[in-house]
């Protein structure tokens, strides 16, 4: 599983350190997910994100072959 959450800020133009202003969520908790370096995801964070960006969770979380 991969994170897409850079394509998305990107494709939007929207800084972490802004998306984190604006969601209210930890900018390094938002860098790890934006960097694919997360090890484990917290579904409020998931929600909040899906919700902030009007995305499904899969358009968020990319599942890839093992």
């Amino acid at each position: 599983m991969r994170s897409n959450l850079k394509k998305l800020l990107d494709d939007r133009g929207i800084s972490i350190r802004k998306f984190a202003e604006d969601t209210g969520l930890q900018f390094e908790t938002l860098r790890r997910m934006y960097n694919d370096d997360t090890k484990q995801y917290n579904k409020q964070m998931i929600a909040k994100v899906c919700e902030e960006l009007n995305v499904e969770i899969s358009e968020l979380l990319i599942l890839e072959d093992a």
